[in-house]
């Protein structure tokens, strides 16, 4: 919500600077985000008037203007279509600021002097989307009371501060200016003060005309109308012009920027029909059959279905009631009768019918939040008044109410000693008695029992615990006492399972990786890829999007989203980890899935950078696999790695499961070509795994050894096998026949190719021999290493080269 500060102090008398407001009231509860000056950074832009222009004698689009500054007039080139004598525009003067810091200098355009630059308003900061569309494609014309040489930022609402309000859902009350003005009044303990119009009404009472009902009073429980006969359509007054596009909004026309500005007076949204484009002399709220059609003012025809509401002739649609108007029945230029609608109609249907045809506005967006039910016929009596004046049109006697809700205040009650109890303070009853009254509240107060009457402004009231808030925020956040509980405690450390956990994510960004954190909602097809173990989907019942409508069993599909979004924003080298819970139904029948804690990782792209001095490495199979044995040597674990072809999202040759012992805690690997496409990334590399079975299982001592002092022995050796023979088979046989003083085997060679036969391959390892209390002879290790050729060819079936 954009509050003009100009605005506010219609309503308020304030003595504060915008910045000082827009702090005190975030320090109450409804944030500022911004707090911005239209002028700031502009300089030396006045109005200028327009003497005399003719052609430009090299161009057949430019024209030379002598433009009056308040002294002798000067020359200013200008390419405006629209530009003419007698005008008043906007001027930047030599040495100026406009919009984007650009400077605006004295030159010369194709030969021709140029003192400075007539300007569109897009040029001095306005947004395209909110310039009067009269003058999209020209320079805008000032009003002809304009002082001639006099900074032009007053004329066009520039020295206003414009305050974006973040307005949370239960504050819909703030979502215009009236009801800021309450919260103001609030904040500083003053009364705020409102207009009331009243329309003229002719003699000629609305019924001739029009006749108005609701088939469902659950609909449209209010639904209201009035009828101006004999407008004329022109341009809005400047002044309404200005408090429209500061709060973000384009003029139209005079209807029309009635119906924007007692929005974002009252909070209730407006409607205007161009009466004689309905139709009939009937209004029909009713709900849509399905397959029914309507084009919007957005010129989208839409296909209806049963559960909208709509405004009809009587039999056919007009109007998707609180969401947008129809096009057939539109203000244009030749409108002369309006129909002017103030309605609140069921939220519920509101918002799905703004949801489902994508057609979220300012309008829906209130209705969808609540409406003041006691300024309904206040803002429809202002509306059609303004509408009247501008328009010199004749209001109708009589407002057409097929139904009507009767405003009344929300009693609630609450206790001094139930308010201090829930904030832990000791607010007097006077100091209580005076927040509600600055509210606006009705209150009276009986041996410390408040009984508060709200009114319609405060819809969001309803029960003990919101007056107990009001009363927080009021008397102040930073007044509230730092107190312990009054019990005893535990202190404040962590669990053995969370130092793990805690050191697990140090080492994970020690290795490069960051940190994500992905959405537990996704698609059936992304919560079904990279399992551990199979498992029912968990289906939202109410998904807002068709992308969130699952529960994840995976944590790797969310790091593959990270890593597409993050390259296809140019950044290809990434690398991230998650740890989080998946939620795991094993048996469908299942009420609610089981939460496990997983630990996940993502690399993509080059590990080490290309520089002068070295060649960029890319991410392989081996890099990601050392930071999973650093993170499993963490937890004190021996695990091994199987090849595995069955999982379809991993490459078939660049995949293994991880064990502990014969428990399955995980898997590493690249993703499969296919599924890489996809996603939309390069060649990827990712690890999950089952961190609560990691930290429910016996850990293995860590137990000091002293270093040897004793030198070691090596011997090598090179073996012949089959192809399909792991590694981790040959050194598990090597350590099963090695002997004690056996201490390391390490792969130094691998070979396949001339010389080699098919399907065989060549590894060569240097064992390792170390005895920590004598030195060893030759004779003892080659006892221990005959004991491993035997077994190498007898059980791997390995041939000694």
């Amino acid at each position: 919500m954009k509050v003009s500060y100009n605005w506010l102090k219609d309503y308020i008398d304030l003595d504060v600077t915008p910045e000082e407001l827009a702090n005190k009231i975030t320090l109450t509860g409804i944030e500022v985000e911004d707090t911005f000056h239209p002028d700031a950074g502009l300089k030396k832009i006045v109005v200028g008037y327009v003497v005399s222009t003719k052609p430009h004698p090299n161009s057949d689009h430019l024209q030379l203007c002598q433009v009056d500054l308040g002294a002798d007039p000067v020359q200013i080139v200008c390419g405006a279509p629209n530009v003419a004598a007698g005008q008043k525009v906007i001027v930047a003067l030599p040495g100026s600021r406009i919009a984007n810091n650009e400077k605006i200098k004295k030159g010369k355009m194709r030969g021709e002097v140029s003192n400075g630059m007539i300007c569109a308003l897009q040029e001095i900061g306005f947004s395209t989307d909110i310039a009067p569309q009269a003058y999209a494609d020209g320079i805008y014309v000032l009003p002809a009371d304009a002082k001639v040489g006099a900074p032009v930022y007053p004329y066009l609402g520039m020295d206003d501060a414009i305050l974006d309000l973040a307005i949370t859902p239960n504050r819909a009350d703030a979502q215009s200016m009236r009801g800021v003005a309450y919260e103001v009044g609030a904040v500083y303990a003053k009364k705020p003060h409102f207009d009331v119009a009243k329309p003229v009404e002719t003699a000629k009472p609305v019924t001739d005309v029009l006749q108005a009902s609701v088939a469902a009073e659950k609909d449209a429980p209010s639904y209201n109308l009035r009828v101006i006969e004999n407008v004329k359509i022109q341009p809005s007054p400047l002044w309404l012009q200005i408090r429209l596009w500061n709060a973000g909004i384009r003029p139209i026309n005079n209807v029309v920027d009635v119906t924007n500005y007692v929005m974002l007076d009252y909070g209730q949204p407006m409607h205007a029909f161009d009466y004689d484009k309905i139709g009939s002399k009937e209004i029909l709220v009713r709900r849509a059959t399905d397959g029914e059609k309507l084009t919007t003012l957005d010129g989208n025809e839409h296909e209806l279905i049963d559960d909208d509401i709509v405004i009809s002739n009587g039999t056919k649609a007009i109007n998707l009631a609180g969401v947008m108007g129809g096009l057939d029945s539109e203000i244009t230029n030749e409108t002369t009768t309006v129909v002017l609608e103030a309605a609140i109609f069921d939220p519920m249907h509101i918002r799905k019918s703004a949801q489902r045809y994508n057609l979220r506005s300012e309008a829906s967006s209130r209705f969808e939040k609540g409406i003041n039910k006691g300024t309904v016929l206040t803002a429809l009596d202002h509306a059609a008044s303004l509408i009247a004046d501008f328009s010199d049109g004749d209001v109708l006697a009589g407002i057409l109410s097929p139904t009507k809700i009767a405003p009344t205040a929300t009693v609630v009650e609450v206790s001094q000693e139930r308010i201090n109890h829930v904030l832990g303070m000791q607010i007097s009853t006077a100091e209580i008695t005076k927040i509600f009254k600055r509210l606006a509240f009705g209150v009276s107060e009986t041996n410390g029992q408040f009984k508060v009457s709200v009114p319609t402004h405060r819809w969001d009231i309803s029960i003990p615990a919101d007056l107990i808030e009001e009363v927080a925020r009021l008397y102040g956040y930073d007044k509230m006492p730092t107190t312990l509980p009054a019990s005893a405690s535990t202190p404040g450390i962590l669990t053995p399972q969370q130092r793990r956990v805690r050191q697990m994510t140090q080492l994970l960004e020690a290795s490069g990786l960051n940190q994500a954190i992905s959405y537990a909602l996704t698609t059936s097809e992304k919560a079904s890829q990279f399992t551990l173990t199979p498992a029912e989907t968990t289906s939202v019942a109410w998904p807002m999007t068709v992308d969130h409508a699952v529960l994840r069993m995976n944590l790797v599909s969310g790091l593959l989203d990270d890593l597409a979004y993050n390259i296809a924003r140019k950044q290809v080298n990434v690398a991230l980890y998650e740890q989080g819970r998946v939620f795991l139904k094993q048996d469908a029948k299942m009420t609610r899935p089981e939460e496990v804690e997983y630990v996940a990782g993502a690399i993509s792209g080059d590990w080490q950078a290309k520089t002068w001095n070295q060649v960029a490495k890319p991410v392989d199979f081996y890099q990601i696999k050392g930071i999973v044995t650093a993170l499993l040597d963490q937890f004190n674990l021996k695990a091994t790695y199987r090849v595995t072809t069955t999982r379809t999202e991993m490459h078939p040759g660049r995949t293994a499961d991880i064990y502990v012992g014969d428990q399955l805690v995980g898997f590493v690997g690249q993703i499969h070509p296919q599924v890489e496409k996809a996603y939309r990334i390069k060649p990827t590399y990712v690890f999950q795994l089952n961190l609560t079975a990691l930290l429910a299982i016996d850990k293995q001592a860590v137990v000091y050894q002293a270093i040897s002092k004793y030198p070691v022995i090596t011997r090598d050796i090179a073996l012949l096998v089959a192809s399909d023979v792991t590694n981790q088979a040959i050194t598990d046989a090597i350590f099963e026949k090695g002997g004690a003083h056996l201490k390391d085997v390490t792969l130094f060679d691998s070979y396949t190719g001339a010389n080699i036969e098919k399907g065989k391959k060549s590894l060569a390892y240097t064992l390792t021999y170390q005895n920590p209390s004598a030195t060893l002879t030759d004779d003892e290790v080659n006892a221990a290493f005959a004991k491993v050729e035997k077994i190498l060819v007898e059980k791997i079936g390995a041939v000694i080269r």
